[in-house]
């Protein structure tokens, strides 16, 4: 017998690969679908993802829900509440992916820039294949301080911080250019 976390179905993706229903995952996936929608600080997505969390608790029979199956479901409700159009934007994809900036710099090394930037842009490019639509890149100070060697922040840590946040969007956007990926499948990068 398999007991599934808190008796919740698994999200079955399109490659076949299940995760489990998180409903920061579908808060931040509302919030990226509001903000195409034209909605750029909708305030509602916590409450709709909870709302979800609650419906799926009630599916005991179903161990496993199709993304499609999924999808459909969370678009209707967006509908139900009269925001038909931020379900079309709606996009249940891999879920989000955090990247520690101070880890890959730790494991660089201290002024190692180089070598920062190649396990980085190695990294990006895994959440990137992996379909994911959210991303956040965490600890972007203290990395610029491992990274310069620097107790106190100065001009370099601001241009090597510039330079990190220019190379992620970069690096994002050649992706979806070589792929002629449609706008819906953008990575939403948040930077912290």
């Amino acid at each position: 017998m398999i007991a599934l976390r808190d008796g919740m179905p698994l999200i079955v993706l399109g490659n076949r690969r299940s995760v489990a229903f998180d409903s920061g995952w579908l808060t931040r996936a509302l919030t990226v679908a509001a903000h195409r929608a034209g909605y750029p600080n909708w305030w509602l997505a916590p409450h709709v993802a909870e709302s979800v969390h609650t419906w799926l608790k009630t599916l005991t029979d179903t161990p496993a829900m199709p993304v499609a199956s999924f999808t459909h479901a969370v678009r209707e409700a967006l509908k139900a509440i009269g925001f038909t159009n931020i379900g079309e934007t709606f996009a249940a994809a891999a879920p989000f992916a955090r990247i520690s900036l101070v880890e890959l710099a730790q494991q660089a090394g201290e002024g190692f820039e180089l070598a920062f930037f190649h396990e980085f842009d190695r990294t990006l490019g895994e959440v990137l294949n992996s379909g994911g639509s959210y991303c956040e890149l965490h600890g972007l100070a203290h990395c610029v301080k491992v990274l310069r060697r620097k107790r106190a922040w100065n001009r370099s840590c601001e241009e090597l911080r510039a330079e990190i946040v220019t190379f992620a969007r970069q690096r994002t956007a050649r992706s979806f250019e070589t792929r002629n990926t449609p706008a819906s499948g953008e990575l939403f990068l948040h930077v912290a």
